[in-house]
């Protein structure tokens, strides 16, 4: 860093009895009073450097052998006017990019200028300002950071814009042209070949090598100095949010400990404080929000949803939610579940995360995407399909690009559901979470994206076990969005002995197991027709087997499949006879068919162990349904 040495006399400054004094021959004639400490100085050498000292000295008169003069709102403290006094003595004084902006204002305060003396302090100060300061990459960081102490001053005299533009020009230059610090040109020089050419290992970080060092502005200054580079157009955007997340790691570390541990407070002033560091946060969290770029990918999803956090527990305005949900929800196929875990410190409600928040940013991810059509749009005229042109190439090339859009919207979408059964997974162990809201998010996935319902399943029943009051009609209305048909085998059996499922879902589940077990174990070789009907009316093949268990959701032990210990098919008939015993078929449950529950009560208590003895009891009682209509 640069710094500027001016005087050439030895320091002879002294304090004695509280008083700050100069030892000279000649006998003090004036006392400057600055922020409560008094100096015993001399008229000469200072009423000839400083205009605003000569015009106080000749309006007030003089009562004593001392004039005394209070300087009450000096800009800088005693350390800036002591600065400013040993340069009127010629005694030698030292100035960079730490002290500068004190004496500019203390200069300016005292009207130090070429009007009183040639070569006065303000001039050198410009121009060591001009010439050295702004020319430096972390000389300039250091003086606006020092310019936080007098904002209206630093303003005033243009110190805060000169600096930010001057940090801009440097930041959209190339590093090596750049005037940086020993140890950052040396981090900077090692990530460039002999040739000039960076080395694609660094490259990355040579291209970002300015945010590390921005992220130690304070908020409004970084915000003014972070809009000053994106207007210059040169700046990437990704590059723009890696700064942006290095400063928000850097200002806004462990929000939530801070809340729960500001929460405990008790004095007035304890809460006092408490609210100032909040509201400091928000304004730095909201200012970070207006900073975001706008495309798709410039910052993780993962960082967003951690802003997202951070917003609900600082309470920051509704704007700034909506904004990130709005971004989240952009690119939400690369969230983790963990990240979308938001606590909730509503005091409405009791849940322990934040459900609504990622119900909206679901429903916005859902209404983006809309898919184009399958097909290019037909000619009216047979004549124009022969006509080929290169515009028509270009149709079709922008057709072909729509598909691929169209297609990568349809894996983002699986992947979303995946995930979203996953979150489904953790909410659900919450014994506060509505049923409601369980549903919601459920009801949002398309079915077209659940490829199983392996997931969802382990979601229900993981509800299920955490809310064992749950009645008959909630319990039934939960497993209406499961479809039977997408659980795999070991799903199924695992469902065949679930006690919490209401019994229509059992009943279900086993239908299908069995169905598919006569196709599979190849003792039937052909299904009867009101079978495959049935079958058919609920779109299966029972020729396809299911697919595996999906494993891409993280299980805790207590929660997972035991398989090990399944009950025989006999042993699962008995289960569903205790079932039917104390549970009964509703309206709801009424088949297409006409079955009523007498006979649908019979017919499962005789449900034969075998596949092949179970279709040809249901073809009986079919039959003899039909005799009696």
């Amino acid at each position: 860093m640069k710094f500027m040495k001016l005087g050439s006399r030895p320091d002879t400054f002294y304090t004695a009895e509280s008083v700050r004094t100069v030892s000279s021959e000649v006998s003090s004639d004036l006392i400057i009073e600055v922020k409560g400490c008094k100096y015993l100085l001399h008229k000469f050498p200072l009423l000839s450097k400083c205009l605003r000292l000569q015009r106080i000295c000749c309006e007030s008169p003089e009562t004593s052998q001392h004039q005394i003069i209070q300087l009450p709102d000096f800009p800088g403290g005693i350390e800036a006017f002591e600065l400013c006094a040993k340069f009127c003595y010629g005694i030698t004084i030292t100035l960079s990019a730490y002290n500068i902006v004190a004496a500019q204002c203390a200069a300016e305060y005292l009207q130090m200028t070429e009007d009183v003396e040639k070569g006065n302090l303000i001039y050198k100060l410009e121009v060591f300002f001009n010439s050295c300061i702004l020319q430096g990459w972390r000389d300039s960081i250091v003086t606006l950071q020092s310019t936080k102490a007098f904002p209206l001053w630093s303003e005033d005299l243009g110190i805060t814009s000169r600096c930010i533009e001057s940090i801009a020009s440097k930041v959209l230059t190339h590093p090596s042209k750049v005037s940086l610090s020993h140890s950052h040109s040396r981090r900077v020089r090692d990530d460039i070949s002999c040739n000039g050419a960076e080395s694609q290992r660094h490259k990355s970080t040579t291209k970002g090598w300015w945010a590390e060092d921005m992220a130690e502005l304070g908020i409004d200054l970084y915000w003014r100095a972070m809009i000053a580079i994106k207007s210059g157009g040169k700046i990437p955007s990704n590059l723009i949010g890696q700064a942006l997340q290095i400063y928000a790691s850097r200002w806004l570390p462990n929000i939530s400990r801070q809340v729960k541990a500001n929460q405990g407070a008790t004095s007035d002033s304890d809460s006092e404080s408490t609210g100032e560091i909040s509201s400091k946060h928000r304004l730095l969290l909201e200012s970070i929000v207006s900073l975001l770029p706008s495309d798709k990918g410039d910052v993780s999803c993962s960082f967003l949803l951690k802003l997202l956090k951070a917003a609900n527990i600082l309470n920051a305005s509704s704007s700034s939610k909506m904004e990130l949900a709005r971004r989240v929800a952009l690119q939400l196929e690369e969230a983790r579940v963990s990240d979308l875990l938001i606590p909730s410190l509503s005091y409405s409600s009791d849940t322990l995360y934040d459900v609504d928040i990622v119900l909206t940013i679901l429903e916005e991810f859902m209404l983006q995407g809309q898919s184009p059509p399958t097909s290019p749009p037909r000619s009216r005229l047979g004549f124009e399909r022969r006509r080929r042109s290169r515009s028509a190439e270009n149709i079709d090339f922008e057709f072909q690009e729509s598909r691929r859009s169209s297609s990568a919207s349809h894996s983002s979408k699986l992947k979303v559901a995946k995930i979203m059964d996953g979150y489904l997974q953790e909410i659900a162990r919450d014994i506060n979470l509505p049923l409601s809201k369980f549903i919601a998010i459920a009801e949002k996935i398309p079915d077209f994206s659940r490829l199983d319902h392996d997931d969802l399943y382990r979601a229900i029943d993981i509800y299920l076990k955490a809310h064992p009051d749950l009645n008959k009609s909630e319990r039934k209305k939960l497993c209406r969005i499961l479809d039977c048909k997408k659980l795999s085998v070991e799903a199924c059996m695992h469902a065949a002995q679930n006690e919490k499922l209401p019994l229509r879902v059992v009943v279900q589940v086993l239908f299908f197991e069995q169905a598919r077990a006569a196709m599979a174990g190849g003792k039937v070789a052909e299904l009867p027709s009101n079978i495959k009907a049935l079958l058919a009316a609920h779109n299966i093949d029972p020729s396809r087997p299911p697919g595996t268990l999906s494993t891409t959701t993280s299980i805790r032990g207590d929660d997972q499949w035991s398989v090990s210990g399944l009950k025989s098919p006999k042993s699962r008939t008995s289960t569903l006879r205790m079932k039917l015993a104390e549970d009964d078929f509703d309206e709801y449950d009424m088949n297409p068919d006409g079955l009523g529950r007498s006979s649908k009560f019979k017919a499962f208590c005789a449900l034969p162990t075998g596949p092949k003895k179970m279709f040809s009891k249901l073809l009986s009682i079919n039959r003899s349904g039909s005799e009696k209509n």
